[in-house]
């Protein structure tokens, strides 16, 4: 009750615009794209409080320690230790089968642009889990975001990917020019 009020708060004196779909009412991986800005935390949080989607980020462990875990977390955060990425898909797996319904964000471009291509933990997870992806996006040259549509991965790594790339054509992010191309350094790999 208090997220979604301070996230009505937000939007009335927002220059930004909540344009959404309608929130999954399943699991799913949520992408933030194109993440090239901090602010894009504040927005998903924003989007998510407003719609009343649970979310749960991944972070890098730097970002759960000492004063700031608990917050984190308390905000959803799952802290990743890059060495040992793979625990994260065991980790999902489990909050699935528990039957908690939430939306697992994921910024497949990485940390804030400058990066060539996606990471392809997102695909994976999704796969791994059964998990339909649902593609959140931030788009400064019409000052809106919010959720695009959900899909549900077919197997069919670069199919998939033409789908995500469509979307996300015309999204520019808070610094356009940190951008990167919805890609998968090996779309043919990416599946296996």
């Amino acid at each position: 009750m208090i997220r979604r009020s301070l996230a009505r708060l937000y939007w009335a004196f927002s220059r930004w615009t909540l344009r959404s779909e309608a929130a999954p009412t399943r699991p799913t991986v949520l992408i933030g794209a194109p993440h090239t800005s901090n602010w894009d935390f504040v927005l998903m949080l924003a989007i998510s409080w407003r719609l009343g989607v649970p979310v749960r980020w991944l972070g890098k462990a730097s970002l759960f320690a000492g004063w700031r875990g608990p917050i984190m977390r308390a905000l959803g955060g799952i802290p990743v230790q890059r060495d040992d990425a793979s625990r994260v898909v065991d980790e999902v797996i489990a909050l699935v089968r528990a039957g908690e319904v939430f939306g697992l964000v994921v910024t497949p471009d990485g940390t804030r642009g400058g990066n060539t291509h996606w990471k392809s933990g997102f695909y994976r997870i999704a796969r791994a889990t059964g998990m339909p992806v649902t593609l959140g996006y931030v788009d400064r040259t019409t000052m809106t975001t919010g959720l695009g549509p959900t899909i549900e991965l077919t197997g069919h790594v670069a199919a998939d990917m033409d789908r995500i790339r469509a979307f996300y054509a015309d999204k520019a992010g808070v610094r356009p020019d940190r951008r990167t191309e919805p890609r998968l350094a090996d779309e043919n790999a990416a599946g296996r």
